[in-house]
């Protein structure tokens, strides 16, 4: 009798998640092609030259204040009276100060010629057309001087840069009317499952609704690719190699779901390898161990697993520092944050664990962090209970009150940051 054969790869022959994040990140390159945008069509978009100033700002001394332009020499002592002898709001081109007199001036406004501070209102009395001063200025009190802000020339808005509103209105502030922006990363999308079903069809026995198409197009678009859906793949190795095919000559990247396991309807990690090459496949996390990641041609291949968690924290954790470093964002890592834990973890796994987390606040006002009750990759609820997830070292028991790291999902979904 021959002995039983378990292919099962242990947790040593999985790669650790460090490289393989590595791994993806070396095999991303930023898209070459950039085109000529209206600042109000760039929101978004990732800058692909850096942005220079032509002018500066301001571009004249100007008043901080509401208050009146004054030679400092014309008042030695509290208490002194000088004559206003013009108005300057602002918009307006002033005429030179004359000495022993001061001007009326509002904030914005251009500062005199001749005038070396500005006096708030507050720090004066106005009495007619005179004005008693009741503090003593300094030269250049409240006067924000030309260039202070912005000198011409200068870079104002950096190269690989995610445009977004505040950028938009700093290059306005300087005269920019076009932006030089990175075009939009083409993702193929594809699902595998002759069990799926589109919602709004009758559900039939052995069937599921298809979720992951969904859920990995919204992500994308929440990132600011251009989504290419090729819908659902019949599980034949034929059907699968012609699907993966197409999308590798339309996009930038293709991102398919499910089949990447080792069942006998897993047949996505074969075309890939009959199309290309497999640079990775099954990390030591969890959930998504069965994660590949390769080359159809020259097109990546991301491949998640099919259970719908497992494939929404893989897409956070390995794609989307891809995609954005793909998009010309540079390099990306997640970013975690600090917190307590609310919650006992008696039975680590001997893989990483990235599981769904909700993050509240302590009665001290501190960070405390409730894990979802289940462990289960298939429980899709479970991520719109969570605000992200936390991270469990391998075979590390936890106990209320010890620190944790927590990747929030308004870092994770769309721009983050």
């Amino acid at each position: 009798m021959s002995e039983a054969c378990d292919c099962t790869p242990t947790v040593t022959d999985l790669k650790p998640y460090e490289e393989a994040l590595e791994l993806l990140l070396s095999h991303a390159h930023p898209v070459a092609e950039q085109e000529i945008l209206p600042l109000h069509q760039a929101l978004g978009r990732v800058l692909a030259e850096p942005v220079r100033s032509t002018i500066d700002v301001p571009g004249w001394d100007n008043s901080a204040m509401d208050g009146y332009a004054v030679r400092v020499a014309d008042i030695p002592a509290e208490g002194t009276r000088l004559t206003v002898s013009q108005r300057i709001p602002a918009g307006t081109a002033p005429r030179p100060l004359e000495p022993g007199t001061c001007a009326r001036i509002f904030t914005g406004a251009p500062v005199p010629e001749g005038a070396d501070a500005v006096v708030m209102q507050e720090q004066t009395c106005r009495q007619g057309d005179e004005v008693i001063f009741n503090k003593v200025p300094q030269p250049g009190a409240n006067i924000r001087r030309a260039g202070e802000d912005i000198e011409s020339g200068s870079v104002i808005i950096d190269a690989g840069t995610r445009l977004q509103p505040q950028h938009l209105g700093l290059a306005a502030s300087v005269g920019v009317a076009e932006l030089a922006v990175k075009r939009p990363l083409k993702v193929a999308v594809l699902a595998s499952g002759d069990e799926l079903l589109m919602p709004g069809e009758p559900l039939r026995p052995g069937m599921i609704y298809n979720s992951n198409i969904f859920t990995v197009s919204g992500l994308l678009r929440a990132m600011g690719c251009e989504v290419i859906d090729l819908g659902q793949v019949a599980d034949t190795l034929e059907a699968t190699k012609a699907a993966l095919a197409e999308a590798a000559e339309q996009a930038d990247v293709v991102v398919a779901s499910g089949g990447v396991s080792v069942g006998e309807e897993d047949h996505v990690k074969p075309a890939v390898e009959a199309l290309g090459e497999l640079n990775l496949w099954k990390i030591a996390i969890r959930p998504g161990k069965p994660l590949a990641f390769g080359h159809i041609g020259d097109t990546p291949f991301i491949g998640t697993p099919g259970n719908p968690v497992s494939l929404f924290v893989t897409f956070q954790l390995f794609a989307r520092p891809f995609l954005l470093k793909a998009m010309g964002l540079g390099e990306f890592r997640n970013r975690a944050i600090r917190a307590v834990a609310a919650f006992d973890w008696p039975k680590p796994d001997k893989r990483r664990e990235f599981h769904r987390a909700r993050l509240t606040r302590g009665a001290d006002g501190g960070n405390l962090v409730e894990v979802y009750p289940s462990r289960s990759s298939a429980v899709l609820s479970s991520v719109t209970w969570a605000n992200g997830l936390v991270a469990l070292p391998e075979n590390r028991v936890i106990r209320a009150g010890d620190e944790v790291e927590f990747l929030p999902f308004c870092e994770l979904i769309g721009w983050g940051s």
